[in-house]
């Protein structure tokens, strides 16, 4: 299979699984901004890592993980009503921490900048 088709499959799972996600009543994921970075599928279609992040201030990872694992089943058939494979894959849903790594290292910068002028100034 030609990557760049490999490509546009990724690219075209992440925006469907996008709107999915909104229809989805499971509380544990509809209290919580869930959102999908990523997702790569295999070379045969039969597996994809579904990568997300989850936005809120008590989200509770291991509760939203649960809720999509739940949600599988509908996802899947969701996705099969919409993109047009002969076969949809098996999601593995998995934790995307590199939004919070960001902020946290952003914030490491501002207080390193807030530091270094204050030794300027004194």
């Amino acid at each position: 299979m030609a990557n760049y088709r490999k490509g546009r499959i990724n690219e075209e799972m992440t925006k469907e699984l996008s709107s999915i996600l909104r229809e989805i009543k499971d509380p544990r994921i509809q209290r919580n901004i869930v959102n999908v970075t990523a997702s790569f599928v295999t070379a045969d279609l039969k597996y994809a890592k579904i990568y997300y992040s989850a936005i809120a201030k008590n989200a509770d990872i291991k509760e939203v993980q649960k809720g999509l694992e739940s949600a599988s089943g509908f996802i899947r058939r969701s996705l099969a009503h919409t993109l047009n494979l002969r076969i949809t894959p098996e999601l593995t849903f998995i934790h995307d921490e590199s939004a919070e790594n960001g902020a946290h290292i952003t914030e490491l910068l501002k207080k390193v900048g807030e530091s270094s002028n204050d030794r300027e100034n004194n």
